[in-house]
């Protein structure tokens, strides 16, 4: 799990794509964001897909996220690169196991997960 040191890195290092550029309610949506990204198919070119990531990762996730949240988690995970939304992740996306989420005091606790859409999703993350 990234530590506090890890985020305050990446909240300093990365390019923020709008104007919001640093807008951060707590660590553990930079966590939650880099578990969701975590858990996808890498591909080796950034997706043309436009996806709204941020609310397809806050409805997993239980909580609100932030674009910037997103941008952080994605500087820091190795397997990432891209542009918001345009990572280098399958079109297909994928659930991620609820596991990922155990240890996160910021998960589920917001009512985000009432709106969440499997539809999104070709695959699920095995448990």
């Amino acid at each position: 799990m990234l530590t506090d040191n890890q985020i305050e890195y990446g909240k300093a290092k990365v390019t923020y794509s709008l104007n919001e550029g640093g807008r951060h309610e707590h660590h553990d949506c930079i966590r939650m964001a880099y578990e969701w990204l975590d858990a996808q198919k890498k591909i080796k070119n950034p997706t043309t897909k436009t996806f709204a990531l941020k609310h397809i990762i806050e409805e997993w996730a239980g909580r609100y996220i932030s674009t910037s949240d997103v941008e952080v988690a994605a500087y820091l995970h190795p397997e990432i690169h891209g542009r918001y939304p345009h990572f280098n992740i399958s079109a297909r996306l994928t659930v991620p196991s609820d596991s990922r989420l155990s240890g996160i005091s910021e998960a589920l606790s917001q009512r985000y997960r009432d709106r969440f859409d499997s539809s999104v999703y070709s695959a699920r993350e095995p448990a």
